[in-house]
């Protein structure tokens, strides 16, 4: 060992990590208070960040069970935070006992470790510590399983991060500047002094180049966001930058993922396996004659240097946050830079775009504001309307109801792609008979988010051709930009400045929409139904009647989060009591049955407008939002005796498909009668062709597991192939007065459906239909 090298200085606690963790306690136990009605997936969320902020911090440990120790502590906090985000289905009672089980398991890790420092004669006061807060936590989470699952997960949640901030916070852990001591000591390097210096050597080289790497790693962030603004096409605003630099961020954090994920485990995989080869090496130039060395010794130091290099790398990575946030860029970008350039030719929807991950920062915000917004500018009109009063100021009026007639509800239309157009044409041929009356869309417009530059290919000129009216209600994504793309295209120009100026009144002005904006949206819309010749603007609010002589069909808005504000309910409501005697047809942005399962379960607003329909003896309710064909029949019992509720889910217009219904169909579904479009097998059969080789684990995991912990329907968009056979649809719905009946009928891209295309419960199909039999649901009207 060198006698002039610096003694390794005595570790400490470092209180960064340790005191932002610590806030994370704080805030996990005041989740029931911030975060609405998602407090859950936000305790796992902060589970799950304090749990990587753990695992970082026990890479800085001084020595190897104190890094395995907390390494498996974050092991544990990463597991509960993983249950709690991840399993939605299991809130309640059970994530509780789960949770409990958890923190028992962790406190017998405590014990046993415990257990070992007693024996050695170490300090025992830490693990013992662990131990109990684990094991009381646990007994307490036992004794309050059934309580409120909300509170009592939340303060779970928060005694775990508090433990793991205290850990942190108390902890003696190793620095930057330790760096090539420590180093050298790990891999055993200290006896050879030529390794020692090289090591001091490259720690400096590597601070020395550190501006020289973020200068590039800077640069390639610039070209990306330059590149996302021009594929985005965004708008020179706050709102409309917001896109690219959250795509920016997503790169980003994908490059970590990249970097921390694969590249960096297998790196250090590789090394551990060559740790013997590169002490054997260093022996062997320690013995050697440094003036005159072999070719085979020099290209021995460069390998080795090189390893020293990446080696020195890696522990800088682990003693500071600014280092693995510049290396974890290093390796991740340049790959992140080819996946951005080749995305859309992976098969994968918008989804998995991180040009499009600001839609979820968009959800956030609308899921909290839509009640108000849709209040306000419902009001708004009512004051600009002279007849602001009338309970019809928000009826359509399609003309040539007076017989028999029929109209189209097409649901999730607006992705542009190949799936949306291959159904065109039979849209136009359903739409353009000579008794179709008008055509609905039944949820979400256009995809991504909504906004006004996307409605020209994935609004207007799919539906070019299409020459009677156009209503519709909007679903999540069409509320992602404040309804301001939706508002200038279906509402009249009247309402539509109305309901804009009220949403920018309702935030206090606090955005980027003006005056000239609202006209430029409103012309704009205007310039496209010149060209396109569809005809839209009828409406004066986001949900709209047509009530008729025995027949009334009433569309609700259900916002993002499947509620309706108090001033559309109160319309509902004399809605509802103005059809009564008729058969009433209702329109949800959001289905109360789908992939076989109650969707109003533990969400009272929507259970309540399902009993509000039922009550007025509602025949048929269509929605959106889920992308496939569904249909059900409910029997439910009145003191008038049994009544029948027929159910659509009606979202398959040209969006990603959902194939969560066909590949995750529950063994007992939510009722008895039941059918659904693509089958099961169609499905399997088209993924199992069009599924490239690489991702083929990915779609094994979905088919056979189920993609548990997540869901097959949420990696639905993994598996957006825009190729033959398509399985989108819409449904033909037929008022026959004359012959007392309203009529079902869907429609694929190849024409009307046969039963042989549905998978359904044996007693749906009529006893007189065949296989090869058109589908047609036939629903008595009153008399």
């Amino acid at each position: 060992m060198l006698k002039d090298r610096a003694p390794l200085r005595p570790a400490a606690p470092e209180l960064g990590l340790g005191v932002v963790t610590l806030l994370l306690a704080g805030l996990t136990g005041a989740t029931p208070f911030l975060s609405g009605d998602t407090p859950l997936r936000l305790v796992g969320l902060l589970l799950l960040v304090a749990g990587m902020l753990e695992l970082l911090h026990s890479f800085r440990r001084v020595s190897p069970d104190a890094q395995q120790g907390a390494s498996r502590s974050a092991s544990f906090t990463l597991a509960m935070g993983f249950l709690v985000f991840l399993a939605p289905a299991l809130v309640g009672s059970a994530v509780v006992l789960l949770l409990a089980a958890w923190f028992g398991l962790d406190g017998l890790r405590c014990l046993a470790e415990l257990r070992r420092q007693w024996s050695r004669g170490q300090a025992r006061f830490r693990p013992a510590l662990a131990a109990a807060g684990n094991l009381a936590t646990a007994g307490l989470l036992g004794l309050l399983w059934n309580a409120s699952a909300t509170w009592v997960v939340a303060l779970a949640g928060a005694l775990r991060i508090l433990g793991a901030g205290w850990n942190m916070v108390t902890a003696p852990v190793h620095t930057l500047h330790d760096t090539s001591a420590t180093f050298s000591d790990s891999l055993g390097l200290s006896e050879h002094p030529d390794a020692v210096r090289l090591a001091e050597r490259l720690v400096d080289e590597e601070r020395q180049r550190r501006p020289i790497d973020r200068g590039w790693i800077a640069a390639l962030l610039m070209i990306l966001f330059a590149i996302h603004i021009g594929r985005m096409e965004a708008e020179w605003t706050l709102v409309g930058l917001l896109g690219p630099f959250v795509a920016v961020l997503g790169d980003m954090l994908v490059a970590l993922l990249i970097a921390f994920g694969v590249i960096g485990p297998t790196r250090l995989g590789l090394r551990r396996l060559g740790r013997p080869l590169e002490r054997r090496g260093w022996s062997r130039l320690a013995a050697a004659d440094r003036a005159h060395r072999p070719w085979t010794d020099r290209l021995l130091f460069r390998w080795l240097s090189r390893n020293l290099r990446l080696s020195i790398r890696a522990h800088q990575t682990w003693y500071s946050i600014p280092f693995a946030l510049e290396r974890g860029l290093q390796a991740g970008l340049p790959i992140v830079a080819v996946l951005v350039a080749t995305v859309p030719i992976w098969g994968m929807s918008w989804y998995f775009d991180t040009e499009n991950w600001a839609a979820g920062i968009y959800n956030s915000w609308a899921e909290q504001r839509t009640d108000t917004w849709r209040q306000a500018m419902t009001r708004a009109v009512r004051a600009a309307s002279p007849s602001g009063a009338s309970t019809e100021l928000f009826d359509v009026d399609p003309a040539g109801l007076t017989g028999d007639f029929a109209f189209v509800v097409i649901g999730d239309t607006g992705e542009g792609d190949a799936s949306q157009q291959a159904l065109v044409p039979q849209l136009l041929r359903v739409g353009g008979a000579a008794d179709t009356r008008f055509v609905v869309i039944s949820s979400d417009v256009v995809y991504p988010t909504g906004a006004m530059k996307n409605y020209e290919a994935n609004f207007w000129l799919p539906f070019h051709g299409i020459e009677r009216p156009v209503y519709a209600i909007p679903g999540n994504h069409d509320w992602y930009d404040a309804l301001e793309g939706f508002a200038a295209t279906f509402l009249e120009a009247g309402a539509a400045r109305a309901t804009m100026r009220a949403r920018i009144e309702t935030d206090h002005r606090l955005t980027s929409t003006t005056d000239s904006r609202i006209a430029w949206l409103i012309e704009q819309a205007g310039r496209y139904r010149d060209a396109y010749r569809v005809p839209t603007g009828f409406q004066r609010a986001p949900f709209f009647q047509v009530q008729t002589a025995g027949f009334a069909l009433i569309a609700v808005d259900t916002g993002v989060l499947r509620r309706v504000d108090p001033d559309q309910d109160a319309w509902l409501r004399a809605a509802l009591e103005r059809a009564r005697g008729k058969f009433i047809m209702v329109v949800l942005g959001h289905p109360l049955y789908a992939g076989g399962q109650y969707q109003a379960e533990r969400d009272e607003g929507f259970e309540a407008l399902h009993h509000l329909l039922r009550a007025h003896e509602v025949g048929l309710v269509m929605a959106g939002d889920t992308h496939d064909l569904e249909m059900y029949v409910e029997r439910y019992a009145t003191a008038g005796g049994e009544r029948v509720m027929h159910h659509v889910v009606n979202g398959g217009g040209g969006a990603y498909l959902s194939f969560g219904t066909a590949l995750a169909w529950p063994a007992r579904p939510a009722l008895a009668d039941w059918a659904f479009y693509p089958s099961t097998s169609s499905v399997v059969d088209k993924l199992d062709r069009h599924t490239p080789l690489w991702k083929w684990p990915f779609w094994v995991w979905t088919r056979r597991f189920g993609a548990w912990p997540f869901s097959a329907e949420g990696l639905s968009a993994a598996f957006d192939y825009n190729v033959a056979p398509f399985f989108q649809s819409f449904v033909e719905v037929r008022v026959e007065r004359s012959a007392g009946r309203v009529r079902l009928i869907p429609h694929g891209v190849n024409g009307r459906l046969r039963w042989a295309d549905l998978q359904a419960s044996p007693s749906l199909r009529p006893a007189d239909r065949g296989p090869e039999d058109l589908v047609e649901v036939a629903l008595p009207m009153p008399r």
